[in-house]
């Protein structure tokens, strides 16, 4: 354990999170998205895991130590239910409002279409499996930039 870090991050997931760069996007991904064939292909080739947690609660320990990217329109972006890209499930309300909470504002999610997501996220520096099993139970985190402090006197 370490203070003042979510105990969910592990230490693969922490290094991904703090090897990745401004604007590489990581993406938390439900039980029945094809995680590890979609995580081969990415920056680090292979599939990260928080099992046994869902999706909101994912999220909140990512978001706990890495920024969202600000110089974007949708920093966090949900797969959109098929046929119906405007309808917004539980499991995405929630993440929605771990989003919100994290970053101290309303930051609403863009959406992408179902294949479109499955090449955005090919094309992430990594994939994290969270044990959610809801449905669309999918985002992509676009990382941000930590300002530097400004000296003292």
């Amino acid at each position: 354990m370490l203070k003042s870090i979510d105990h969910l991050l592990n230490a693969d997931v922490l290094w991904a999170l703090r090897a990745m760069g401004h604007g590489d996007d990581v993406v938390l991904c439900d039980t029945n998205f094809p995680a590890d064939s979609v995580a081969r292909q990415t920056a680090i080739g292979e599939l990260l895991r928080i099992d046994g947690v869902n999706a909101p609660r994912v999220a909140r320990a990512v978001l706990s130590v890495m920024p969202l990217d600000s110089f974007v329109e949708h920093p966090a972006r949900r797969m959109e239910v098929v046929g119906k890209p405007a309808e917004i499930p539980a499991v995405q309300q929630e993440v929605q409002a771990e989003i919100d909470k994290a970053e101290g504002r309303s930051w609403p999610m863009g959406s992408v279409e179902r294949y479109a997501f499955y090449d955005l996220a090919r094309k992430a520096y990594c994939v994290i499996a969270t044990g959610e099993t809801r449905f669309y139970g999918c985002f992509v985190f676009k990382k941000g930039v930590i300002p530097p402090k400004t000296p003292q006197g």
